[in-house]
C-alpha cells in the first residue's frame, strides 16, 4: 500500500495497522497520496506500484489490479463486495491461476487474467490495486468484511469421519523471498508422531523433496483448485504465512498459522486470533528465529484437539460448512 522508499511514514503506517488504529493509518495514506500526485511509478516492479490516484469510487466503473502475491489477492479480494455496493461495475485483473476461484466471489462483474503484456479491458473510470481498497473504502476493524467463506467450491461428497481420525494438512515453507516465514521440515516432522491423525502433505515445490515419503499422504495437486478441494476435506490446516493459509482462511477452514516474531502488519500484535479470518488461530515465535517453542505448542494443542475429535468426531467439520457463514468475534478462541 505504501512506497517502501518513504520509510518513516511507512513505519508509522505499519505501527497504526498493527495496533488496530486503521483510520490513523489512512490519514498517513491520504498525505502520501497527495505527495505522489501526478507521479508515474510504472517503472517499478508491479508489487511496488501505487495505482489509485484518489478519485472517488462511487458511481464509477472500477478496475481492480492484483499486483501482489497470490495470498494477498485471496485476502483482499473480499473488498470486491463492499466496492460493488458503491461502484457501477467492477472488473478484476488477477493472476490466471486464481480466476476460477475468484469467479465465486461476490461483487465481481468481470475477470481478466493478468499477464506481462498489454491488458485489453473495457474502459474504466478508476484504477486501483486490490491492497489499496481498504484505504479507499476507509475500512476499520468494525467494518472489515470478515464473514467466511467468501470463496466457494462446488459441494463435495462428505467423507466418513469415524474411522480415519483427525485429518490435518501441513505446509512448512513459504515463498523464497522471506526465509524467516519457513519452518525446517525436520522440525515440522516432530508433530507427525501423534497417532490418531491422518496427515495430508500440501507443501509443493522443491521443499517437498526434503519430506520423508512415509510421513503422511501427498495428494496430487497441479492447480490452486486442487489445493482448495484438499483443504475443504481437512479438519485442520497447519501452515506458515503463505498462500495456503490465506486460502484456508478464505474457505472457512480451521487454520493454525505459524508466524515469525516480526510478522507482517496484517497479523497485528500480541494476539492469537485475527479479524481477517474467524476460523484462524495465530502461533507466534516468542523471539526471532525461535520455531521450537511454536512447534511444541502446536504439538500440545494438537493433542488436545485430537482427543476432542476422538470423543466427538462429528463436530470437526463445522468450520468449512457451506450451510452457514462464520464471522469474527473478538473474544472467541478458535481451537
Amino acid at each position: 500500500m505504501l512506497n517502501p522508499a518513504l520509510s518513516q511514514p511507512a513505519e508509522q503506517w505499519m505501527r497504526h495497522m498493527r495496533r488496530g488504529d486503521w483510520e490513523a493509518a489512512w490519514q498517513i495514506s491520504d498525505k502520501l497520496l497527495e505527495l505522489r500526485h501526478g507521479q508515474n511509478c510504472r517503472w517499478l516492479p508491479r508489487h511496488l506500484q501505487t495505482v489509485w490516484d484518489g478519485r472517488p469510487l462511487a458511481g464509477q466503473r472500477v478496475l481492480v489490479r492484483c499486483y501482489h502475491g497470490l495470498g494477498d489477492t485471496l485476502q483482499f479480494i473480499r473488498f470486491a463486495a463492499p466496492l460493488r455496493q458503491v461502484a457501477t461495475h467492477v472488473t478484476v485483473l488477477t493472476q490466471p491461476q486464481l480466476v476460477p476461484l475468484l469467479r465465486t466471489v461476490r461483487g465481481i462483474d468481470s475477470i481478466v487474467p493478468l499477464h506481462d503484456g498489454i491488458h485489453r479491458t473495457e474502459p474504466d473510470d478508476v484504477d486501483i490495486e486490490v491492497m489499496e481498497l481498504p484505504h479507499a473504502l476507509r475500512t476499520t476493524l468494525d467494518t472489515l468484511p470478515a464473514v467466511v467463506p467468501y470463496i466457494h467450491l462446488e459441494k463435495q461428497p462428505t467423507q466418513p469421519r469415524s474411522n480415519r481420525g483427525l485429518c490435518v494438512g501441513l505446509v512448512w515453507q513459504a515463498g523464497g523471498w522471506n526465509a524467516r516465514r519457513s519452518v525446517a521440515p525436520e522440525l515440522m516432522q516432530t508433530v507427525t508422531g501423534l497417532d490418531g491423525i491422518c496427515w495430508k502433505i500440501l507443501q509443493r515445490g522443491p521443499a517437498l523433496a526434503a519430506w520423508p515419503r512415509h510421513l503422511g499422504e501427498c495428494p496430487p495437486i497441479s492447480h490452486v483448485l486442487d489445493e482448495a478441494a484438499e483443504l475443504r476435506k481437512l479438519d485442520l490446516l497447519i501452515s506458515v504465512d503463505t498462500m495456503s493459509a490465506h486460502l484456508g482462511g478464505a474457505l472457512g477452514v480451521r487454520t493454525w498459522t505459524l508466524l515469525p516474531a516480526e510478522a507482517d502488519w496484517r497479523w497485528m500484535e500480541e494476539r492469537e486470533d485475527t479479524p481477517w479470518y474467524p476460523t484462524m488461530r495465530l502461533f507466534r515465535q516468542p523471539r526471532p528465529g525461535e520455531w521450537p517453542p511454536v512447534i511444541a505448542r502446536v504439538d500440545a494443542e494438537l493433542r488436545e484437539l485430537r482427543n476432542r475429535h476422538a470423543a466427538h468426531p462429528s463436530r470437526s467439520s463445522w468450520q468449512h460448512s457451506d450451510n452457514g457463514e462464520t464471522s469474527w468475534r473478538p473474544s472467541a478462541k478458535m481451537s
